[in-house]
């Protein structure tokens, strides 16, 4: 076997990482004429930059689009973390869920700006004030690990930062991404750094890095060089004729998937100047990619190649592009016979390759799609694929095989093929197989096993930096085009038609052949009555018989011991109840389940199920482990009548009805009845920079307040407030925040009734929180409002915005950034020990 071969059969880049996102979820691309004369454009410019950030939302999507689009330089995010610490504006999702919103928002952005995209394994474990932090929680050297193993695929040129590495950055994280960009520049070229990734790939040097300055006044930072003739400056706003669009509005379209955070952007058009400031490697005077070849002549043997697909770009024409088709296929042969050992010629040669497949694809209107019946299997189910294959404009295209892949291996072939395929005919043949029994359910990778607080778990090396998984079926089509041979692979998906959308698509996935998914998470008790829990069983495959079995930990009971069930249909559900008791004394357990099913010699642990569909986004599937934090609360109430404002991804209404509030849901209609009715009324986290109604129902609270009623807000952002005051009296939401959970709690009055009644506040009721202590405290306040509590950072001064109150009338106005909306859904027992004391009126 050639050196080629054995390089576009086995290692490299577009084998590990991917050369383009995949669009598992996606419809088939279809390229309009100026995104396929785009996409042939870029034939000849081979070059490549590396973005390098901290989060989803972090890069710039205006210099992405126009690298990718004006310079048609390949272009790729790497950001850290996959965003999920962040807060969620669309729904309730937290933490791996949330991450999972922000892997897919930043694939969407890609689609649009023509990026790809790529991740580390770290965890993004909430907000970090300094890389320090950073660092000793994720775990230094994994990460930069991984850095330099994305580099040394993907190989580029260029590598831009965006942000400094000091504390000015704004937030760990960010400073933490550009010393990892520092550091891994270097690293990635030593053979001495990770010398076991070297089985897989070659050492790299990228020839510049770069920081994505926001001015040239901010570029005087002591570890960086002097800023006299370090600038380049960089003009985003350009004009694409190709793509009928600015770079800018790209930018704009990109950054408005990022939907969970409330970025939708308006699209500006005109000029718009960057500057990018030279940090290490060769000097240049005028351009970043100065003394780069960026043409075929990097490539050995690679000049008459070039001059094939310039020919062809020339001669395109949008109303015929077969007219190029015999010039893009020798092209192709030309890419094929080249057998140059040369590493970096090879990297090119097969990015090349699967692009310029991919262009002639287009160019003979050859469409391909291969759906599930369904949109789920188990293993050992029987499953149907339904492929469509259409001919629609050159008739020089013959089909000479059709195989169906799990993991690059052969499960199923397809006997009986058309002898030619008619021209705009569709040829839809079924694939009917059995699935394997060993096939792998399509958890995320990263989410397979348990992650640490700083890092996910991922075994395999190669999967390190895939922003997704593998489809889990694929279909291998050879085809003849004007005679050349060419092999396309596509995933198997699912389609249908939504009545009141459009046609959509979804991965196919494998599912467990029973999930069995709690109906909550936590199950809190403040007190020694019993509660039951509700289970959903759900079929993953016809005829699904077995037993559930409930695993509770010594001192507490459950009834019935086991389940059994038997479920005919596939998808079919069922809801069956535990009734669980709790012990006597105060305490925190797991309970999990297992499941047996029909012929199986014993139990194994239990999945459940969840999916996320929301519309930006292709329907994403989980599969958590089935088990309930149980939590037996030393707790007491005081008023049970609780009014709740909705904020941005809010569970805490579940967490109070729990421990035995009635809680009432309020909106604008609610909130203009007869307020006295509740003991108390919350606003949920940035309820009122979500809730544009709220203004005009803001002073119908505070006479609730004055009236005698308790008022909770908890954390808002100090910008686009629909009202200017929150309290009665002026207060200012700062960007404090304590993000060490550990950090020590000062009481500043230990016999203040919010400290005692109903339930007694030490020190161990902030035992246990997580991610953070809060977030936007209150900064600067009226005289009125007193505070309870101290607590800060290390090494940070003294802040006591986390609580204050004040009392307005006959009742009490509160203002809290401490984090419940984190702490009660995790089930943090002295979080919700102190919330009912914010709720509770003390006795006369």
């Amino acid at each position: 076997m050639s050196a080629t071969k054995r390089f576009f059969s086995l290692i490299f880049l577009w084998m590990i990482l991917g050369t383009s996102i995949q669009m598992y979820a996606q419809a088939p691309k279809i390229y309009p004429a100026g995104e396929l004369q785009l996409a042939l454009k870029k034939m000849n410019t081979l070059g490549s930059v590396l973005y390098l950030a901290a989060h989803p939302d972090d890069e710039n999507t205006a210099l992405l689009a126009l690298l990718a689009n004006g310079r048609m330089l390949r272009t790729a995010y790497l950001s850290l973390t996959r965003g999920d610490g962040g807060q969620n504006l669309i729904g309730p999702e937290q933490r791996e869920l949330m991450g999972l919103i922000r892997t897919q928002e930043l694939l969407q952005a890609r689609r649009t700006d023509g990026g790809e995209q790529f991740f580390t394994r770290a965890n993004d474990f909430g907000f970090s004030k300094d890389a320090a932090e950073s660092f000793e929680i994720w775990g230094k050297e994994d990460v930069l690990a991984d850095a330099v193993w994305i580099i040394r695929n993907y190989r580029p040129d260029i590598i831009v930062t965006r942000f400094p590495p000091t504390r000015d950055a704004g937030h760990g994280h960010h400073e933490a991404s550009a010393l990892i960009a520092i550091e891994a520049f270097k690293a990635a070229a030593d053979p001495a750094k990770f010398p076991e990734q070297l089985q897989y790939v070659q050492v790299w040097q990228a020839k510049r890095l770069f920081w994505n300055s926001y001015s040239r006044r901010n570029g005087n930072f002591s570890n960086l060089p002097p800023d006299e003739g370090q600038f380049i400056p960089i003009e985003l706003g350009t004009y694409n004729p190709l793509l009928g669009k600015s770079h800018l509005v790209i930018a704009a379209e990109s950054r408005s998937m990022h939907k969970s955070q409330g970025f939708g952007a308006a699209k500006p058009r005109g000029e718009r100047m960057d500057n990018l400031q030279f940090l290490e490697g060769e000097p240049m005077k005028e351009d970043i990619f100065e003394g780069i070849d960026l043409t075929w002549g990097r490539v050995k043997g690679g000049k008459e190649i070039g001059t094939l697909l310039q020919k062809a770009y020339q001669n395109f024409k949008a109303e015929d592009p077969t007219t190029i088709l015999p010039d893009l296929l020798k092209a192709l042969e030309k890419i094929n016979q080249n057998d140059t050992k040369d590493y970096e010629s090879r990297h090119w040669l097969a990015h090349k390759k699967q692009k310029l497949e991919e262009i002639i694809q287009h160019c003979a209107g050859l469409w391909i799609d291969a759906n599930g019946e369904d949109f789920s299997a188990s293993p050992s189910d029987s499953a149907k694929v339904m492929l469509e294959v259409v001919k629609q404009l050159s008739d020089n295209v013959t089909l000479h095989s059709v195989e169906l892949l799990q993991q690059n291996k052969v499960i199923y072939t397809l006997d009986k093929l058309p002898e030619t395929l008619k021209l705009n005919e569709a040829f839809k043949p079924t694939l009917a197989l059995k699935l394997p029994q060993n096939i792998a359910i399509t958890q995320p990778y990263w989410l397979r096993q348990t992650p640490s607080l700083g890092l996910f778990e991922v075994a395999e090396q190669a999967l390190i930096g895939k922003p997704e998984n593998e489809a889990a079926l694929s279909v291998a089509l050879v085809f003849f085009i004007n005679g050349q041979k060419i092999r396309y692979i596509k995933p198997v998906t699912h389609k249908w038609v939504k009545a009141d959308d459009k046609e959509l698509y979804r991965s196919f996935e494998i599912r467990p052949s029973v999930m069995i998914t709690p109906e909550e998470k936590i199950l809190m008790f403040a007190n020694e009555s019993k509660q039951a829990i509700k289970v959903t069983l759900k079929a993953g495959s016809k005829q699904s018989k077995g037993k559930v079995i409930p695993q509770m930990p010594h001192g507490w009971k459950v009834v019935p011991a086991y389940y059994n069930f038997e479920l005919a249909q596939k998808d079919q559900e069922e809801v069956i109840s535990f009734t669980i008791t709790p012990p006597t004394q105060a305490a925190s357990v797991e309970m999990s389940f297992e499941v047996q099913l029909e012929g199986d010699n014993q139990a194994s642990a239990a999945y459940g199920v969840q999916s996320i569909d929301y519309a930006h986004i292709p329907i994403q599937t989980v599969f958590p482990v089935a088990k309930v934090k149980l939590t037996r609360l030393d707790m007491l109430l005081a008023g049970k009548k609780i009014g709740y404002i909705s904020g941005a991804g809010d569970e805490i209404p579940q967490n109070l009805q729990q421990v035995g509030y009635e809680v009432t849901l309020l909106d604008d209609k609610g909130l203009q009845g007869d307020l006295s009715y509740f003991d108390a009324i919350v606003a949920g986290v940035r309820a009122y920079n979500t809730q544009e109604w709220l203004k005009y129902r803001h002073a119908d609270l505070l006479k609730y307040v004055e009236n005698g009623g308790i008022f909770i807000t908890q954390y808002h952002t100090p910008w686009r407030m629909v009202v200017d005051d929150l309290g009665p009296y002026p207060f200012e939401i700062s960007r404090d925040r304590v993000t060490v959970e550990e950090a020590p709690i000062t009481f500043l009055k230990k016999d203040h009734p919010l400290l005692n009644y109903p339930n007694k506040i030490t020190e161990k009721d902030f035992e246990g929180w997580v991610q953070e202590r809060g977030l936007y405290f209150a900064g600067k306040w009226d005289e009125h409002y007193q505070t309870i509590f101290e607590c800060h950072d290390p090494g940070e001064k003294p802040s006591e915005g986390s609580l204050i109150y004040t009392d307005y009338g006959k009742g009490r106005f509160i203002y809290t950034g401490l984090s419940f909306f984190r702490e009660l859904p995790a089930g943090v027992s002295g979080a919700y020990r102190l919330f009912a004391n914010l709720l509770a009126k003390e006795e006369k």
